[in-house]
């Protein structure tokens, strides 16, 4: 059976307040999904409501098709969860820290043993696996805490943020585990804000705002179904491009939409038509024989996305 999390009518109020507003949401299979809103819009609230930290004033969420208020021992068996950023004693060790949690969650010490090396070597930390965790950048902390969601071999992972407060470093040493969590056959469900995080490393994406689930699909599907194809993608040769190359030759290139001067060497052209269209102008700029250098998008489709649905009013 494939691991799985659904959310059936999650709702959460805190007086007048409504942090989560009927969430219908039906997770399958082992993938990488992104959670994905601007501050305040209900997505930690959401994560703690599928561990069982708060209690749903509506609604119910299920772990593996089991309910987390119903019987939350069972549902969060094969679970493992990082909600915002617990602190690790720092005269502990990893290899001490996992043991302790170990412990916490009943594992045979053989078994904490065993697991121990593996998730250590798994988030890169096998190197610093007896130095005193105090000692430790806050990546380091956070791969250990990572870490410490894989001890028990879970089929559901649940991160809320998890490159949050880290230095670029940091962040991209935890987006690489994340890429090869979701190789482990697991479902990997983790909350962001930042749209960079989610296109690197996610399957799918969810977007709440103010507590509403906008959508929750794959990411092609997404950036397809709002962006219509068109993409705007910045151009750069070595010798400048006159305004006569640009308005003529370029601009009548099938798939241009439009274009608009950087600089001398740099246009912006708005292509319609998808991945093949943008491949014919390519080949169409390197004809020119300019010098082209780059060819890059813009912004990324899904932020052109995220930018449309987004309402103010977010805290």
């Amino acid at each position: 059976m494939p691991p799985s999390l659904e959310a059936r009518g999650l709702t959460r109020r805190f007086g007048p307040f409504t942090a989560l507003d009927h969430l219908d949401l039906n997770v399958q299979g082992s993938k990488c999904v992104g959670f994905l809103g601007p501050n305040g819009a209900g997505k930690t609230t959401t994560l703690k409501m599928f561990t069982d930290l708060i209690f749903p004033t509506e609604g119910e969420a299920f772990i593996n098709g089991v309910s987390v208020q119903a019987d939350r021992k069972r549902a969060l068996a094969r679970c493992g969860v990082l909600i915002e950023t617990p602190e690790i004693y720092g005269s502990l060790t990893p290899r001490e820290a996992l043991e302790m949690v170990g412990d916490l969650r009943g594992m045979p010490r053989s078994q904490i043993r065993a697991r121990t090396d593996e998730v250590l070597a798994e988030v890169r930390m096998s190197e610093w696996a007896d130095q005193k965790v105090g000692r430790f950048s806050k990546g380091m902390k956070q791969r250990v805490n990572i870490a410490s969601t894989l001890l028990h071999d879970p089929e559901v992972l649940l991160l809320d943020e998890p490159s949050t407060g880290l230095d670029p470093r940091g962040v991209a040493e935890v987006r690489d585990i994340i890429r090869g969590l979701k190789q482990g056959r697991r479902l990997v469900f983790f909350s962001s804000h930042l749209l960079s995080e989610v296109v690197d490393v996610c399957d799918e994406v969810a977007l709440l705002n103010h507590g509403k689930l906008l959508f929750y699909d794959s990411l092609a599907n997404v950036t397809g179904r709002f962006t219509a194809g068109t993409t705007e993608v910045d151009v750069e040769f070595l010798e400048p491009v006159g305004d006569d190359l640009a308005a003529g030759t370029i601009a009548s290139m099938p798939g241009i939409q439009g274009w608009t001067r950087l600089e001398a060497h740099r246009l912006t052209l708005t292509i319609g038509g998808g991945p093949p269209a943008r491949s014919r102008v390519l080949e169409g700029l390197v004809g020119l024989r300019k010098g082209l250098v780059s060819f890059k998008e813009s912004r990324s489709a899904l932020e052109d996305v995220y930018l449309s649905q987004i309402t103010d009013g977010e805290s």
